[in-house]
């Protein structure tokens, strides 16, 4: 088992998202790199703490190999923009990969570098060390389970292409 954390805006859709690939073994919401100690969600929304709305993956790399697990998660957001994701606007918000082996940032530079030949816009995806990592309140985990209709920025699209996105061979 592998584990990274990944921030892509609203962390309700891209915990929702990132469950349906196969080879995800387990989804935390949460926060994280910010500059204070367990923040409340009403605490982040302020924009004050400097935490991201980010999603603790555990995955299994011989299903899901970091650099597919990553487009993938490209596939999900927009790299372009800072500090934004759909409708959602705020330091929270900010897109970022956070890695706790460092073996892992080599796999991610190299990603990140892909992605950006392709786009003639800077990718402003972070990609630092994590710091710390602070469970989100329990009505966020796995919210878009028990409010399907709930707000989400990443569309019912993307939920399909999940499912269908790292098929057994």
């Amino acid at each position: 088992m592998a584990e990274i954390y990944l921030a892509g805006g609203c962390f309700w859709g891209v915990e929702k998202y990132l469950s349906l690939i196969r080879g995800v073994l387990e989804t935390k919401v949460g926060y994280a790199n910010g500059k204070t100690a367990d923040p409340s969600y009403q605490e982040v929304c302020t924009g004050e703490t400097g935490h991201a709305e980010t999603v603790h993956v555990s995955y299994d790399p011989a299903v899901l190999p970091l650099p597919l697990l990553l487009s993938l998660f490209f596939a999900a957001i927009d790299p372009t923009l800072l500090n934004r994701q759909g409708n959602d606007v705020g330091t929270q918000y900010r897109t970022g990969i956070y890695y706790t082996n460092p073996a892992d940032k080599p796999v991610i530079d190299k990603a990140l570098a892909e992605l950006q030949a392709r786009l003639d816009r800077p990718v402003v995806v972070e990609a630092l060390p994590l710091q710390h990592f602070y469970s989100a309140e329990e009505y966020h985990q796995k919210y878009l389970d028990r409010v399907p209709n709930g707000y989400c920025h990443i569309g019912p699209d993307l939920f399909r292409f999940a499912m269908q996105a790292n098929p057994e061979k």
